[in-house]
């Protein structure tokens, strides 16, 4: 899926050139401005990468009536400006497009970025046809997308000016970690993360709605959910796991988290709530299969911080390797922002 498109503004989002505007700056191309709306209101990001002056980015915004997410305008290579984006975004280079009316420019982008789609503005009209470019749900998350990567710039901005650790800054932003039982109104956001969700996402499977309802109406499983928010923004369901209660072990079958939870707190509570919830049911281990690729090293990363260690090498038709841990050891401490709803006591 598509996640972010980076625009260019010389005749691209806008219809002429900035800097040759003579005192009056081009106003939005209309078929553009069309295609970023449309997109916009199917969940997906937009960003500006320009060769010109910063003021010409608030001018498109101005033009445009949207936030970008990020804005980077100078006189660096292009794909600088992309690869700097997808930083700051937290997106992976096959989850952005790049749409520019310059051909050099564009292979300059599409040589530094061979993952990256490239299109020419006449391209776009076709590709918002394409199944990368239509999401198969479209939840109030995914509306409110664009406003909560720039709450989360906000939020970016004075973490780097505070003066104490990661966790003190949690604490001062008000994090809220709500752990509960995932409920029908809960499926299509579920479906959504299975979909969109890559660099924590055990099975790397898209999970479909009626797979999820079947789930959550076994009598063997349970589907949980986890909700974030601060004083910046809510930011909704942002994470959730499937678990399979059996004997003296419990099996995660499935844990995926949003990229827009990442180094705020909620994989390790949640991976500590499987834990002691395990613990509490009378389960001696809990294991979680993980599929070994590039993409899942944040995962794995997460996993091994709280006590999980592969139980021996990956399949190699599958690629999956189990991750189990031990509870007969110290269990991860539940952060003090993170609770349990009460429908899971």
């Amino acid at each position: 899926m598509i996640k972010c498109v980076v625009w260019d503004l010389d005749n691209t989002l806008l219809a002429g050139i900035y800097l040759e505007s003579a005192g009056q700056p081009p106003p939005a191309d209309p078929q553009m401005a069309g295609l970023l709306a449309e997109l916009a209101a199917r969940g997906i990001l937009h960003a500006v990468a320009s060769r010109n002056p910063p003021e010409a980015g608030a001018h498109a915004q101005a033009q445009t009536g949207h936030a970008f997410a990020a804005i980077r305008c100078g006189w660096g290579a292009k794909s600088e400006a992309v690869a700097a984006i997808i930083d700051q975004l937290g997106l992976t280079a096959e989850s952005v497009a790049v749409v520019d009316d310059d051909s050099l420019e564009r292979a300059e982008v599409a040589f530094a970025h061979p993952d990256v789609l490239v299109l020419a503005p006449h391209e776009l009209a076709e590709a918002v046809t394409w199944p990368q470019f239509n999401p198969p749900a479209v939840t109030d998350e995914a509306r409110r997308r664009g406003e909560l990567y720039l709450q989360r710039r906000a939020r970016s901005e004075e973490a780097k000016a505070f003066g104490g650790s990661r966790d003190d800054f949690l604490r001062y932003c008000g994090t809220a970690v709500t752990i509960a039982a995932a409920s029908p109104a809960d499926l299509p956001r579920l479906h959504e993360l299975s979909v969109r969700t890559h660099q924590f996402n055990s099975s790397a499977a898209q999970v479909s709605e009626e797979e999820f309802g079947r789930l959550l109406g076994s009598p063997e499983r349970r589907v949980i959910t986890v909700r974030l928010s601060d004083r910046y923004a809510d930011d909704g369901l942002v994470g959730a796991c499937v678990v399979r209660p059996s004997g003296g072990t419990w099996d995660t079958e499935l844990l995926m988290m949003s990229c827009r939870a990442m180094g705020r707190g909620v994989i390790d509570a949640l991976l500590a709530w499987i834990c002691r919830a395990a613990q509490a049911g009378a389960a001696t281990e809990v294991t979680l299969p993980c599929v070994i690729s590039p993409r899942s090293v944040p995962l794995r990363i997460a996993l091994t911080g709280a006590g999980f260690r592969a139980a021996g090498p990956a399949d190699a038709r599958t690629r999956t390797a189990v991750y189990a841990r031990r509870l007969d050891e110290p269990l991860p401490a539940m952060p003090s922002w993170a609770h349990a709803a009460a429908d899971l006591e």
